[in-house]
């Protein structure tokens, strides 16, 4: 089941990448008290991911923190490694990246997309959501193979 706007988000283990390497987190501990602007990709490098979806977070993060956003983060299923060298080739440094490497979040909010036609395995779909104190404020899903309203300046707009 997919999650909606008003539920919970579901407890699950991801990877926060920071600059001393990787620590486990909790998504309870990660998205209580706060109001957080989660984006979702379906892989670190991946030409929409790295063209436009990312930069525009990262060239919109003061606008979405004026509006009251805390943090901004983007997960992907990649391992925190790739998810480093990702934020680090797009000097991303205002973006928490959340590394999902076995789909776990992905697969709990009901959001994977099977990319095994193009090489890629289970994936996350590319969709961004608003989240306060762990409850799903807003929720924009693309549609498969578009880039719209999971756009940081669709987020935005919707603020």
């Amino acid at each position: 089941m997919t999650i909606s706007v008003g539920d919970r988000l579901p407890s699950v283990t991801l990877t926060k990448v920071t600059a001393d390497g990787r620590d486990q987190v909790s998504s309870d501990d990660y998205f209580k008290g706060r109001k957080v602007a989660l984006f979702s990709v379906p892989g670190a490098f991946t030409p929409t991911c790295s063209a436009k979806h990312l930069p525009g977070y990262v060239e919109k993060a003061e606008e979405l923190k004026a509006k009251g956003v805390d943090e901004i983060a983007c997960t992907a299923v990649n391992d925190a490694f790739v998810m480093g060298a990702w934020s680090k080739a797009n000097n991303a440094s205002a973006i928490t990246m959340l590394a999902d490497g076995n789909a776990s979040f992905a697969e709990a909010v009901g959001l994977t997309m099977d990319g095994t036609k193009f090489g890629m395995g289970m994936r996350g779909q590319r969709y961004s959501m608003v989240v306060n104190d762990g409850v799903v404020e807003q929720l924009n899903v693309e549609a498969p193979g578009d880039f719209n309203v999971s756009s940081a300046e669709h987020m935005l707009s919707e603020l």
